[in-house]
């Protein structure tokens, strides 16, 4: 408990500091870059205040100069700011779309490239896929958590449609990622953080075009997903036809 209001006091300490740099260099000069740094900075090192240790697998065999679509399982509040910082290069994220009527914040996002979206809302979410494309055609990362919402027992949730979509209509390779042990440390429902080590597999990249249709796709990034899991997380071979609508 001592380290999560550590990470907290952390993140409230450095809130005011983007408040009063970032903020303001980034709609003076237009670029976002600084911001997405202190963005970074922080919540790695709120992570590691919390007492989470983080290892690698793959990350060396990526090319970072080329963009990718990550996605990957989500079992925790803490998967985003433990895989966003190790994403080479910027990448863009899906972003609830309430968070853009803040007047700074969401003009800070919108010039960050994030993507808002309705999860609640079938035509909302194909306009969500319409924006992430154009945010993967400017050369960016794209990161997606394909269940949509976090899993209770870390086991995989059914695939969200929308990724698989984009991820066609886009032609870029997509990177299955599988994160293991922040369901130990910060499962959904539970405020405190046990210290810990997590593990990010980074699998090999998948060509869309290797596959005949999003659903091929679908099952293909679900069984890459679920092997990296531990036995007593994964699903087996779970048809990808109980997908859900973005």
């Amino acid at each position: 408990m001592i380290r999560t209001v550590a990470m907290l006091t952390f993140w409230a300490l450095a809130a005011p500091v983007a408040a009063l740099i970032g903020f303001p260099w980034t709609f003076v000069s237009g670029d976002i870059r600084l911001l997405y740094r202190m963005f970074m900075i922080g919540a790695w090192s709120g992570v590691r205040l919390a007492g989470v240790r983080v290892e690698t697998v793959g990350l060396e065999n990526l090319d970072s100069r080329c963009n990718y679509i990550f996605m990957s399982n989500h079992a925790s509040n803490l998967d985003p700011p433990i895989t966003i910082p190790l994403i080479p290069r910027r990448t863009s994220v899906m972003v609830k779309r309430e968070l853009f009527q803040y007047p700074i914040l969401g003009r800070a996002m919108r010039m960050g490239s994030l993507v808002p979206v309705d999860r609640g809302n079938r035509e909302a979410g194909i306009e969500a896929v319409k924006a992430a494309k154009q945010v993967v055609q400017q050369g960016l990362n794209m990161t997606i958590y394909v269940e949509g919402k976090r899993s209770f027992d870390g086991k995989l949730l059914p695939f969200k449609k929308g990724p698989f979509y984009l991820a066609m209509e886009c032609g870029v390779p997509v990177v299955p990622i599988s994160i293991i042990g922040t369901h130990y440390a910060m499962p959904k429902a539970r405020f405190a953080i046990k210290p810990g080590l997590v593990t990010v597999i980074f699998h090999p990249p998948i060509e869309p075009k290797d596959f005949g249709s999003r659903e091929y796709l679908m099952e293909k990034v679900r069984q890459v997903i679920d092997s990296g899991l531990p036995v007593e997380y994964q699903t087996g071979h779970a048809p990808s036809l109980k997908a859900q609508s973005f």
